[in-house]
């Protein structure tokens, strides 16, 4: 399974927006720092204030902040509230399945196993708990994994040293 860039980008504002509790985090600031158009960043930012999540100022010296505190949002929640679509496969969408397997097929109820375990893991972790700072590793920094939650400005970079 593979999340939508949106997925990954308000997963990003949020952790963004922990990251800097002590002051308001401008849309201008994300779209710099995370390579993404302000006009995408603001349609992420509607949704999340909408969800109750962020709180937004407009004006001069605006910006957004959680609403919640770090430790009570549920990854799980978020994404489940950013993603349009969970069918892994045809016949989850009954009124699109043209499957003649369907029948006879198990792999629908393995899949459906598979996204409850995999959601039920997101459930598990808090925006705090991804927004924890970690002590710095020894060794060569040149190992760097690319996450998905890292900026295309820190991959390309990554990479290079690499």
């Amino acid at each position: 399974m593979r999340l939508t860039d949106y997925t990954d980008y308000t997963l990003r504002v949020l952790m963004f927006c922990a990251l800097h509790p002590q002051r308001s985090v401008t849309i201008a600031e994300l779209a710099d720092s995370h390579a993404v158009s302000k006009n995408h960043l603001m349609k992420i930012v509607n949704d999340l204030a909408r969800q109750g999540l962020l709180q937004t100022t407009r004006g001069r010296g605006g910006g957004l902040r959680l609403l919640k505190r770090a430790a009570d949002i549920r990854i799980g929640d978020v994404v489940r509230a950013s993603e349009t679509d969970f069918r892994l496969v045809e016949c989850f969408d009954a009124s699109h399945n043209t499957c003649t397997l369907t029948a006879h097929c198990q792999l629908k109820q393995v899949f459906t196993t598979a996204l409850r375990s995999y959601m039920a893991e997101l459930d598990k972790v808090t925006l705090a708990d991804i927004t924890r700072q970690k002590p710095a590793r020894l060794g060569n920094s040149s190992t760097a994994v690319n996450t998905p939650l890292q900026s295309k400005a820190t991959r390309s970079t990554s990479s290079t040293r690499a």
